[in-house]
């Protein structure tokens, strides 16, 4: 998976994932135990970005993965939320995988 990065401190995953098909360039996010603390969108929509952010927040991946999911911008095949629910799917099959190498 090239397109995420998941780096951990202080007990939080930092999770940085490229998007594609949308104007965003770069989605981060922070989570602990499946609960989003904190995200940021690099490029895209500003204003839409920022209605997603605060809705996400303090909700857990799982719901926030399922809602998004399928979402289209315009005639794109995607968009920013449903890149977001990508990110998400990614990240959760990166940290099983981190979790299964760890034992």
């Amino acid at each position: 998976m090239n397109n995420i990065e998941i780096r951990e401190f202080e007990n939080t995953d930092i999770v940085s994932y490229l998007p594609s098909g949308v104007c965003s360039r770069c989605m981060n996010l922070q989570i602990k135990d499946n609960i989003i603390l904190d995200a940021e969108f690099i490029g895209g929509c500003n204003g839409n970005l920022k209605g997603i952010r605060s809705l996400i927040m303090g909700s857990n991946i799982n719901d926030i993965e399922q809602k998004l999911k399928g979402i289209c911008c315009g005639d794109k095949a995607t968009s920013c939320p449903d890149q977001l629910s990508r990110c998400i799917a990614a990240y959760k099959e990166a940290k099983a995988n981190i979790l299964a190498n760890a034992k």
